[in-house]
């Protein structure tokens, strides 16, 4: 089995962030170590979010981020120009390096695998020694990373010289479903889209089709989730085509019918409202589309007491496991005071009497980022965790 086949070999998204912030904050803390921290090299098939997470982290820590896609560079945009004065040879910099001594970033060498060898030699010397001979050095406080995709992944690869690869760290990411659900929750995608993926995760990430054409990757159901949210004015042939190129025929055709299905639950806006009548579906897709809903809704809705009532009102009518990621889903990312509401909400009790040893085992398994202080709770199935 190869290394890209192993999966315990491989690094969730989070994983990849938690070694990315260590690496940074030791490169600030000990700069004069900055030729010993060792860069990361990213592997992973297309889709996954390699370059998206390197870009997050540079947002939240308030820092620079220099993209470079190398497949698309020439050797001079590396190193510069020459330029002829006299009976000398001076160098033209690209701009784009920086400067600034007390600047802090993440230089970024994307689609690193797909640039041709001498692409690679000339990006050698900024990711080994952090400099461009006596011309450039790179900032202490800018970290380098690379990211590439496998030769199983069907995408463009060219083999890494044994000198490259042995300065960096080499991690494959992994495709999560639930850590990638938990990102999409918090960025608003369409509630339809974790809940299909939950019912069938197979159709999270799929490389058996024709990859020429749309494919199922974290990144194609990002812009799903988009189709759904602005695509409401587009006939059903339409919408069909269009997530068909996104996706691929057999993923549409499998979330088309999902949608179907989910269509015919109670309607969740109105339950907020408070204009219908809850009913909660026997079938295990319409249950998903249903959580994915109220947790969808839940924070977007102007009157809080209102929207926890239904929280619990259809948390109470579920199953355990149910309820359990529904509750999980509900506190994913929130602030601290909308925490609190939830824990200390009068209805809070009962709910962990009938769920509480459901929602540890799922706490447990997929939402690691809370903490006990962020629940600010006593309550007995909560501490335990």
């Amino acid at each position: 089995m190869s290394p890209a086949q192993d999966l315990s070999m491989t690094s969730s998204l989070e994983q990849v962030s938690d070694l990315v912030r260590h690496h940074l904050h030791l490169l600030w803390r000990h700069p004069e170590r900055a030729n010993v921290v060792p860069p990361l090299m990213l592997w992973g098939p297309p889709g996954v979010g390699k370059s998206s997470i390197v870009r997050q982290i540079c947002e939240s820590e308030g820092i620079g981020f220099i993209d470079i896609r190398l497949a698309q560079r020439e050797p001079v945009d590396l190193r510069g120009l020459p330029v002829p004065r006299g009976d000398a040879v001076y160098w033209l910099l690209p701009a784009e390096w920086p400067r600034d001594p007390t600047s802090r970033g993440i230089l970024l060498f994307d689609e690193l695998t797909a640039a041709d060898r001498t692409l690679q030699v000339a990006a050698y010397e900024l990711i080994l020694d952090r400099r461009l001979g006596d011309l450039y050095s790179l900032p202490p406080g800018w970290y380098v990373l690379a990211a590439g995709n496998r030769s199983a992944d069907r995408a463009v690869a060219t083999t890494m010289s044994s000198a490259l690869a042995n300065r960096f760290c080499h991690l494959e990411v992994a495709a999560d479903l639930e850590v990638w659900i938990r990102w999409a929750q918090a960025a608003g995608v369409h509630p339809d889209v974790p809940a299909f993926l939950r019912f069938r995760p197979e159709c999270f990430l799929s490389l058996d089709g024709n990859l020429e054409r749309g494919w199922p990757s974290p990144r194609s159901w990002e812009r799903a989730g988009l189709l759904f949210e602005y695509g409401s004015t587009l006939d059903a042939d339409t919408l069909r085509s269009a997530l068909t190129g996104l996706v691929g025929h057999g993923a549409a055709t499998e979330m088309l019918a999902f949608r179907a299905w989910s269509e015919k639950l109670t309607d969740v806006a109105e339950l907020f409202n408070g204009t219908t009548a809850l009913a909660v579906p026997s079938r295990a897709d319409q249950r998903y589309a249903l959580c994915s809903a109220v947790a969808w809704h839940l924070w977007r809705h102007p009157d809080r007491q209102r929207a926890l009532h239904v929280l619990f009102d259809v948390g109470h009518k579920l199953p355990s496991d149910f309820a359990a990621m529904l509750m999980v889903d509900a506190l994913n990312n929130r602030s601290p005071d909308e925490i609190s509401s939830v824990i200390k909400h009068p209805r809070f009790g009962h709910w962990t009497q009938q769920h509480g040893a459901a929602f540890a085992n799922r706490y447990k398994a997929h939402a690691s980022r809370l903490t006990r202080e962020q629940l600010q709770t006593d309550d007995p199935h909560v501490v335990s965790l």
